[in-house]
């Protein structure tokens, strides 16, 4: 796998910049996904053409990254809007259709990638629908979002739809992206225990950004050691649980802050683990239902912190221990 052909930024900024950036893959083939997608993007490549697409997947897997490699090997220009922050009808439209119908600076087609399109409302996707098709001769679309049942049909039918599971494939791509971190803590100089690293893509892996990102944080003294497995361990699940039997919200409140920089899906399934066995039989059907319920939510929140405390105190209230 080469590694010359990340994208870059200027040498004035490396020191500030994200890794997940400074770093991104700008060709199809550096990407870390399974063949099978890397060959349906390559195919593209080769042929020049970029139809509109519809990627589906986990955070952090890779959507974007080669949404915006295909743009760049493909030659089109390209405009990046986040569905989160561009949520209302007018805002999309006007953005949009000012984009899509002008001329592209290359004298190629266009492409409005669209991050996170799961989080458009519904009205301002039926807006895109419109938009697509008037503008289909000059410009193609390329949304990506987590959940594809939040996307209207309308659009699934106008899009080429590649979900991005790995199947079977996890652990191969997970030794592929563990070399792509050596690489990255090589280039900036970071020394590291292979151990370590390999605990912190084990716990997060797929979602690539994440791992960079803690990464990054944790390497602020120049090394990445043993000294940060505290870090990366299980979260001390016991005190949680004892505040949940008690019905302690001020003490639930105090663990959830300090666990603030958690992963609230590891969380979410300690919490699935451990309970299953303290509760009553008659209500571990309301846990299970109550933690999906709230996971799906977490999605789809900015305050990870609000949505675990709802979760927990719709628990206390509605399950019994044993």
């Amino acid at each position: 796998m080469s590694f010359i052909d990340f994208e870059k930024v200027k040498p004035t900024e490396q020191n500030h910049y994200l890794w997940v950036e400074k770093y991104r893959p700008s060709k199809v083939s550096d990407c870390v996904l399974p063949e099978n997608i890397k060959n349906t993007f390559q195919d593209y490549v080769n042929r020049k053409e970029i139809p509109n697409l519809l990627l589906s997947g986990t955070a952090g897997v890779g959507k974007t990254t080669i949404a915006k490699a295909l743009c760049q090997e493909v030659g089109c220009d390209y405009l990046l809007l986040n569905g989160s922050a561009t949520r209302g009808i007018d805002d999309m439209r006007v953005q949009v259709k000012n984009y899509a119908t002008s001329m592209s600076l290359t004298g190629g087609r266009k492409v409005v990638i669209i991050d996170e399109a799961d989080n458009l409302t519904p009205d301002a996707q039926k807006a895109l629908r419109a938009l697509i098709e008037e503008v289909s001769i000059n410009c193609s679309f390329i949304f990506t979002c987590n959940f594809k049942n939040r996307i209207l049909d309308a659009i699934h039918s106008r899009c080429t739809v590649i979900d991005f599971k790995l199947n079977g494939n996890k652990a191969k791509m997970a030794s592929l992206f563990f070399k792509r971190v050596e690489h990255i803590l090589s280039e900036e100089n970071i020394t590291y225990d292979k151990e370590v690293v390999a605990a912190v893509i084990t716990k997060h892996f797929p979602d690539n950004r994440r791992i960079l990102n803690e990464l990054q944080r944790y390497s602020v003294s120049g090394s990445i050691d043993k000294g940060i497995l505290s870090s990366v361990s299980e979260v001390q699940i016991q005190d949680l649980i004892k505040f949940i039997k008690e019905k302690d919200l001020g003490g639930a409140r105090k663990w959830v802050t300090n666990n603030s920089d958690r992963d609230i899906s590891e969380i979410f399934r300690q919490l699935y683990d451990v309970l299953w066995e303290k509760l009553t039989p008659s209500t571990v059907p309301v846990l299970i239902t109550t933690i999906g319920e709230w996971q799906y939510r977490s999605s789809f929140c900015p305050d990870q912190e609000i949505t675990l405390m709802a979760c927990l105190t719709e628990i206390m209230m509605e399950c019994s221990f044993k």
